[in-house]
């Protein structure tokens, strides 16, 4: 989508809450937008994000167009979500050539509650007691996170591999389960969840 719109003005940027710089290198090495680093997680607050993946589109003039949605830039996912990359692509490509936004562009998103703050505060203290190498402290607060907010993604998931555990593995698919069985809960548009 970079490069197919790129001559009518339109760019990706992506955003990785993340902060094993070299893992998201690797992931990166062959994409030509630009890629930025969030370990904080600040954009998952700023837009109430509480899964990823999550895009927003931002218009010319810096507003929201769209509010974050649950939407897909590869097929990666689509054994397990059913769906296909190429009816967002479509959306995109209506708005940035013809201004059309889809129906549900102006959807509200819940703010994030106290509970779901709070467990970005906990994470955020976590990672950085991990980053001064305590681990005891680091796992408190990654834990307290959990407990606030156990089916968000940018903090359990998250936490996945800053605690050694894979974010692809077991746990993960454990944590796809409770989600999905909890109704897919998501702040901002679910395209999944209106389609099941």
């Amino acid at each position: 989508m970079h490069e197919e719109l790129a001559e009518d003005g339109f760019t990706v940027i992506a955003v990785a809450i993340d902060e094993a710089v070299e893992s998201v290198r690797a992931l990166a090495e062959n994409t030509t937008y630009p890629v930025l680093m969030d370990p904080d997680h600040i954009l998952t607050e700023l837009y109430a994000i509480s899964n990823v993946p999550s895009v927003v589109w931002i218009d010319g003039q810096g507003r929201i167009a769209r509010p974050n949605a649950n939407e897909f830039g590869s097929d990666m996912f689509s054994e397990y979500t059913g769906r296909t990359r190429e009816g967002h692509f479509d959306q995109v490509r209506a708005w940035v050539r013809h201004g059309v936004v889809p129906d549900d562009a102006d959807s509200e998103v819940a703010d994030l509650d106290d509970d779901e703050l709070a467990a970005r505060l906990h994470f955020r203290l976590a990672a950085h007691l991990r980053r001064i190498g305590d681990e005891d402290g680091a796992a408190a607060h990654f834990d307290a996170a959990a407990r606030l907010a156990p089916l968000d993604f940018t903090v359990v998931r998250a936490a996945m591999p800053l605690r050694g555990g894979d974010p692809f593995g077991e746990e993960f698919f454990a944590l796809l389960a409770q989600y999905q069985a909890a109704g897919s809960p998501f702040h901002g548009i679910n395209p999944l969840r209106r389609a099941g």
